[in-house]
């Protein structure tokens, strides 16, 4: 976790974050992080650069093979579920291989830096919809 804060000046932990595929009907929050699982924060964070506030990002197939990447290692410790990384590579293996990885991937990260900001998207409106729903 220090080496991604060191990588990430200025950054600060959000109060709620996740990754999701953005479907016809909708998109779809397989994890949705509140207090917890700062790792993948941080590592979501770096591939997309977020540092502080409430924002959402679109994630390219390369961005989410880079984070799976960087938080695969977290698995050498079997004392922490890592529901973050197994949601990550089944998202992964949902999209299609494209030959520019560059291109978007209909993939969105939310960070969420208050829970009482208010959503900064649509996106981030159906992750704060399933947000209550769990703590409800």
């Amino acid at each position: 976790m220090d080496h991604f804060m060191r990588q990430l000046p200025g950054w600060r932990r959000p109060a709620a974050h996740g990754l999701g595929l953005i479907t016809p009907s909708g998109t779809e929050f397989p994890v949705v992080n509140a207090g917890e699982h700062y790792l993948p924060a941080a590592v979501l964070s770096t591939v997309c650069e977020h540092r502080v506030g409430t924002r959402t990002y679109p994630v390219t197939v390369d961005q989410l093979d880079e984070a799976i990447g960087l938080l695969a290692p977290a698995e050498a410790c079997p004392h922490y579920d890592h529901p973050d990384l197994a949601a990550w590579r089944h998202l992964r293996h949902r999209l299609p291989d494209t030959v520019d990885y560059d291109a978007p991937a209909s993939l969105v990260a939310v960070f969420v830096d208050r829970l009482d900001d208010p959503p900064a998207d649509a996106h981030d409106a159906r992750f704060r919809h399933l947000l209550a729903r769990r703590v409800g």
